[in-house]
């Protein structure tokens, strides 16, 4: 059986374990479903996840033109201190910037390759930490805009990593973390317009649990550019990432706006 389509991000459902989707227009599929069978997949082209032109993709799924002017990959967006609706003051479209920035954000801890600091809307939670491939993940602060999680997330930068080692996160080494523990020493590292919104009471960790049969014990990046068709073993999901028997991973987010064949 062949599916078509534009890759774009995989949606999620929490469960145990989480069920992984891969949609296109016309089709969709339940990849836990395809754990140890035999896929392919063939890139075939390019399509831009925001205009819809058969372009060259630049980043995050974007055309070069769309990525330099679409409000949706502003410089906020990966650094959300630079987030600045909250003033009134427009990037490149106040109107989306104000939906996007002014509404409730959580900082949190994450358990991954290491305890790392991020930023969320409260909505994208706990998607975004499956999209990390974080096996637990606990709240710090919910804030009332993106601008008050971002300096935050700059303040406690300083005490935890702010990225995520994915070699280590899919071949699932890591050392045991309280995460508990880390919040409590977090209140003393707050910004002053923060301390209000934080809280020892409220500590729910959240555990995420993976479809993986087996875990690599070395991965290898498939790059569609220079490998433009892969045949393996489907043995895992984790994070954004298909996992194969052979210890190559494929990170779907990477190839967002990729036109692939998938064959099973």
């Amino acid at each position: 059986m062949i599916y078509e389509g534009v890759l774009s991000k995989m949606p999620t459902e929490i469960g145990n374990p989480i069920q992984y989707y891969l949609v296109f227009e016309s089709s969709f599929l339940n990849i836990n479903q395809l754990l140890n069978k035999e896929i392919s997949i063939q890139f075939v082209g390019y399509q831009c996840l925001n205009c819809g032109k058969k372009k060259k993709i630049f980043r995050q799924g974007f055309c070069y033109d769309c990525f330099y002017s679409s409000p949706a990959v502003g410089d906020w967006i990966m650094k959300p201190e630079l987030s600045t609706a909250h003033l009134g003051i427009e990037d490149r479209d106040l109107a989306y910037e104000e939906k996007v920035q002014l509404q409730p954000h959580i900082v949190y801890l994450a358990l991954s390759s290491e305890v790392k600091v991020g930023v969320t809307r409260k909505t994208q939670m706990p998607t975004r930490w499956i999209d990390q491939g974080a096996e637990e993940a606990i709240v710090l602060v919910e804030v009332p805009n993106r601008y008050l999680a971002g300096i935050t997330e700059v303040a406690l930068k300083n005490h935890f990593a702010d990225k995520t080692n994915w070699r280590k996160m899919l071949t699932n080494t890591f050392d045991a973390v309280d995460l508990s523990q880390e919040k409590a020493k977090v209140q003393a590292w707050l910004p002053d317009e923060v301390r209000e919104y934080f809280s020892l009471e409220k500590n729910e960790i959240i555990r995420m649990h993976y479809p993986v049969v087996t875990y690599p014990t070395k991965v290898n990046s498939l790059n569609l550019d220079k490998t433009p068709f892969y045949q393996g073993q489907l043995i895992g999901v984790k994070g954004q990432y298909l996992l194969f028997a052979d210890g190559t991973v494929f990170n779907v987010r990477s190839y967002e706006g990729y036109m692939v064949q998938i064959a099973i």
